[in-house]
């Protein structure tokens, strides 16, 4: 074992190494590794959720989630966004942090109104019990939202993102507790409150921000922000609960699990676009605020390219092995979502230029283009899935959900262009298509050769699949490999 006088001269030069990285790729790379962590817990977690309760109860606690996705969005009102984007700018920063507390209570105060009174019109989620839970995890929602968005605001991204592990493995560990003890959805959703208080405790600690006397001048400017970014936001939403809310309305619970857990797999394509979005947002909306468009639209240019990286192969891998990834991973009453988990990893491709594009919009003050392309495709979501989902089933959702996500990236895209030049790096994106489709002809070929009878023969077929992926692709495109080579050295992996 090393000893401490070895040991903290290490870690000083790796540390150093890290923060010799240029900073949004530094904040990308650590907001990538954080994403991952607390992905795979998730992932696990679920795995056992589902082997041990089913699909029924995971179908409930995906409605709770749902259900505050919808009421916290009420008690947000756009302020949390508006308030990010206004202290982000560096200016009167504790003035804008004291005026969003104080919109924030009182729209808490509305959002709850709101359950009470709407309350009799959720018979089976009142009656599974979670409805307390779910006025409890509003209340902890706005609380903790206080200071994560100061800490995002002040761009201390690394602290958000310690913040959002010590949440989510909180949540997991009092999950896990709960679900062995017998507490089931009461215990999942217990489980979520904990880890908000636990993020909340971080960012806390660390927040830079203080109370100060505000004037109108502060709310006339979150409002004129909050407007466009809560309608937008409610465009997310529906994005994120409508097919949850109405395939529990139209079919089950069950359905509503089976669902869920193919949507979660699929999250995997968005690890790399999650990592670079959490991180561009307060740097475009200081080069916004500095006239600096190039910078913006050189970020953006990279960011699709990274993000489509990962996304493609995930798409192609997932297409390929779903049904087995559901069977050994979940258990066999999942492999029903099989269809719907086809066309919803397709749906990522477009989710990549919706988050990075909306980004953009926000950042360089056009809110209303976001709202515009958002709540389009959002109203054409709701209709899809009331259209589709009584006939398709869940496989309805996800066309739904497919068709509605395409729109928005057309949208959104139309609209940034109209602000920003925005460049593809059209060779590099051929390329990581062309890596992923020799990646997907061995995995084919694997899978026809041994059939995949076990979780090992799954693993290996994700692991040779992997490699083939970024063997060719390094191989045909060397810039890609070029910076990926100058990356792992920086970091001492090379």
């Amino acid at each position: 074992m090393p000893s401490p006088t070895v040991a903290v001269p290490f870690v000083t030069r790796y540390v150093s190494r890290i923060m010799s990285i240029e900073p949004i790729r530094r904040q990308s790379l650590i907001s990538l590794g954080n994403i991952i962590g607390l992905t795979a817990l998730g992932y696990l977690a679920t795995m056992y959720f589902a082997h041990v309760l089913g699909p029924a109860v995971l179908g409930s606690y995906y409605l709770f989630l749902s259900y505050y996705g919808v009421f916290s969005l009420i008690g947000d009102g756009g302020f949390g966004g508006a308030a990010t984007k206004r202290i982000s700018e560096g200016r009167e920063q504790d003035e804008y942090f004291s005026a969003f507390i104080v919109l924030r209570v009182i729209l808490l105060a509305v959002s709850i109104t709101a359950l009470l009174f709407l309350s009799p019109y959720f018979k089976d989620f009142v009656s599974s019990g979670l409805f307390p839970w779910l006025i409890i995890a509003l209340v902890a929602g706005t609380i903790a939202g206080f200071a994560s968005s100061g800490v995002y605001g002040s761009a201390k991204v690394g602290v958000a993102q310690i913040s959002d592990l010590l949440n989510t493995t909180v949540k997991i560990i009092v999950q896990v507790i709960a679900t062995f003890l017998g507490y089931a959805a009461a215990g999942l959703a217990g489980g979520f409150v904990a880890g908000l208080i636990a993020g909340f405790i971080i960012n806390y600690y660390y927040l830079p921000l203080k109370l100060a006397r505000f004037g109108m001048y502060h709310l006339k400017s979150l409002f004129s922000f909050s407007f466009w970014i809560f309608l937008t936001s409610s465009g997310f939403t529906i994005f994120a609960t409508a097919d949850t809310i109405l395939i529990g309305y139209y079919l089950s619970n069950a359905d509503v699990g089976i669902y869920r857990i193919a949507y979660q797999i699929t999250g995997a394509a968005l690890f790399i676009a999650a990592a670079i979005n959490t991180a561009l947002f307060p740097r475009m909306s200081r080069w916004n605020t500095d006239g600096d468009l190039l910078s913006i639209g050189s970020a953006l240019t990279r960011a699709v390219s990274f993000s489509l990286l990962l996304a493609v192969p995930v798409v192609a891998g997932g297409i390929l092995l779903g049904d087995k990834l559901l069977y050994y991973l979940y258990g066999a009453d999942f492999v029903a979502g099989t269809p719907a988990l086809v066309v919803l990893l397709i749906m990522q491709i477009a989710t990549v230029f919706v988050t990075l594009q909306i980004t953009c919009l926000n950042a360089m003050d056009h809110p209303k283009n976001s709202f515009v392309a958002t709540s389009l495709a959002a109203a054409i979501n709701i209709g899809l899935n009331i259209a589709l989902i009584p006939v398709l089933g869940i496989l309805g959702a996800a066309v739904a959900t497919l068709v509605s996500v395409t729109l928005n990236a057309i949208l959104s895209y139309s609209y940034l262009s109209r602000h920003l030049k925005i460049i593809l790096e059209r060779r590099s994106i051929l390329n990581i298509f062309i890596a992923a489709l020799m990646m997907a002809g061995v995995v084919l070929a694997f899978r026809a050769v041994t059939g995949i009878p076990s979780l090992w023969y799954l693993l290996g077929g994700i692991a040779i699949g992997a490699l083939v992926y970024f063997l060719v692709l390094f191989r045909i495109d060397q810039k890609l490999r070029q910076e990926a080579g100058d990356l792992l050295r920086t970091v001492g992996v090379l």
